[in-house]
């Protein structure tokens, strides 16, 4: 992992549609950031830390999260996930992870992604799909 670094830092913002909220995904009954939505974006952030740093046909992939959403973010606001890589095991990578809206924070907590071999990754869900 000589390409990878503690402290790598990737970042994505949003403005928070209807078709993010909690309502529309069915995960809730209120127009308001859903926790899937955020976590998507908390995933995102981590791609963007460190896959573009990986070797042609390496890429990541989420294998834990443990997070929480603390507050609600509504329609129109701008939400920004912030992932930082704090840990480098063999191919598994942990990243520390935040998601603020303009106001204040509204979900943390701790994200892994292992590193694969996008061939053999594809080869493995060809076989899935052949049965």
């Amino acid at each position: 992992m000589e390409h990878l670094e503690i402290g790598l830092a990737g970042e994505v913002r949003r403005e928070v549609e209807v078709c993010h909220t909690a309502q529309h995904l069915g995960s809730g009954d209120v127009q308001v950031l859903a926790t899937p939505v955020m976590i998507a974006l908390m995933e995102e952030a981590a791609v963007a830390a460190v896959d573009h740093r990986l070797p042609e046909g390496q890429r990541t992939v989420g294998v834990h999260l443990d997070v929480q959403h603390t507050a609600p973010t509504p329609v129109g606001m701008d939400v920004t996930a912030r992932a930082e890589l704090t840990n480098i095991d063999g191919r598994v990578l942990t990243f520390q992870v935040v998601v603020s809206d303009t106001q204040e924070q509204v979900g943390a907590g701790t994200h892994k992604r292992a590193i694969i071999d996008v061939a053999r990754f594809q080869d493995r869900i060809a076989k899935k799909q052949a049965g």
